[in-house]
């Protein structure tokens, strides 16, 4: 049964129009949160700023994946959509996001580069979410073993985000020197008196949020009866069009301070940070939501199972994020790194056929990176750091 995707949000009639105060209103959320998270890094860690600020950014992306879910639930045959909707949001961030990032960076600090190609090196604290990617994955394999999600499944993966929560909250703040190089709303959030000072930087993200939320619905209407009125087809609408346009804020924000140069590690970690969101809380609503709507409408509870093209995607995602996940454990992004990213995600969304074979290039390219770390060609200094996050 065709599934008409503009339902799950709202009729389209009409809304390709609001287009023209959505987009900007977007902008304008991206931009109140990331300053909000500027200031925030000077109080917690940067981190946990960035943590509040992905959760702030994938609130369209977790509304569009519970509805789904709840559809999924009622109707079963739709259940293939949910894990399309989780698999294209990862893939989607990761394979264009972070290449994306890298680029912007080269471009923009080309002229005061000494090399042609410059590498974003990571800070020491950035270890903790290069190795919070480590744990959901690990689980995630054991789920595609047993070829079914359940609500125990969703309680672990939350453990996890809590867990990894715990971590960055044990990093300490920036220190208050490097506060003239970030942009003048953050300075004057951070230099607000007393009181005034949290609830400046609580009212950033809550301004940001607040629109954010008032305008996600609108803007992804808008953009989906758009993309309707083109002939996307209803999978490439689950899989690319509707996660790109609910990332579109982290986007925003991430390509901001990857045009500051120095910021690109924030920008880097950002979109880090909402990969360990999608892989544990996103994904530990799908099976929670889905088998409270198979309760609601077919009066039992069912865990969510997986078909071999489900479990199929989902090895794909596994290994981009594992070889994602390898290549950042140098501490260390360059131009070989976004572009492998880039390529393998641009042949699979190209020719949907080439899954198997771009999978595998993903598991070759993780053994040699495994290989030059075990033989100390490359440094692996992302656990090495972390240990000693975990100690101090």
């Amino acid at each position: 049964m065709k599934l008409k995707l503009l339902a799950f949000l709202a009729t389209a009639g009409g809304s390709a129009a609001s287009a023209l105060w959505t987009f900007p209103s977007i902008l304008g959320s991206a931009f109140l949160v990331a300053w909000g998270a500027e200031a925030a890094q000077f109080l917690i860690s940067q981190g946990l700023a960035l943590a509040i600020l992905a959760w702030l950014q994938t609130l369209p992306e977790f509304a569009v994946e519970a509805v789904i879910a709840w559809e999924a639930g009622r109707d079963p045959e739709r259940a293939h959509l949910a894990i399309a909707n989780l698999t294209g949001a990862i893939r989607l961030l990761l394979g264009l996001g972070w290449p994306m990032i890298y680029f912007v960076f080269a471009a923009a600090g080309r002229k005061s580069a000494a090399r042609r190609f410059p590498t974003i090196r990571l800070q020491r604290e950035h270890a903790a979410e290069i190795v919070g990617l480590v744990p959901p994955l690990v689980y995630f394999v054991l789920i595609l073993l047993k070829r079914r999600f359940g609500w125990i499944d969703a309680v672990v993966l939350l453990a996890l985000y809590l867990a990894y929560l715990w971590v960055l909250f044990r990093n300490p703040p920036h220190s208050v020197e490097s506060l003239a190089d970030t942009p003048a709303v953050s300075r004057w959030a951070y230099r607000q008196p007393g009181w005034r000072r949290p609830a400046a930087i609580i009212g950033l993200f809550g301004a940001g949020g607040a629109l954010l939320y008032v305008t996600a619905h609108p803007f992804l209407e808008s953009m989906l009866a758009v993309a309707g009125l083109l002939g996307v087809s209803q999978f490439v609408l689950v899989q690319w069009v509707a996660p790109f346009l609910s990332e579109f804020p982290e986007k925003v924000s991430a390509f901001y301070w990857a045009r500051r140069v120095t910021h690109a590690p924030m920008a880097l970690m950002n979109l880090v940070s909402s990969n360990i969101n999608q892989w544990t809380v996103l994904a530990a609503m799908i099976p929670l939501v889905y088998g409270y709507s198979h309760l609601r409408h077919h009066g039992a509870w069912l865990d969510f199972h997986f078909d071999e093209a489900q479990r199929l995607e989902l090895l794909l995602t596994l290994f981009q994020t594992g070889l994602g996940m390898l290549v950042l454990a140098k501490m260390e992004f360059g131009a070989l790194d976004a572009a492998i990213l880039f390529v393998l995600w641009l042949a699979q969304f190209l020719r949907p056929s080439l899954r198997d074979e771009v999978t595998i290039v993903y598991g070759v390219w993780m053994a040699v990176l495994v290989v030059g770390f075990a033989v100390g060609r490359m440094p692996l200094r992302a656990p090495k750091y972390f240990w000693e996050t975990i100690r101090r």
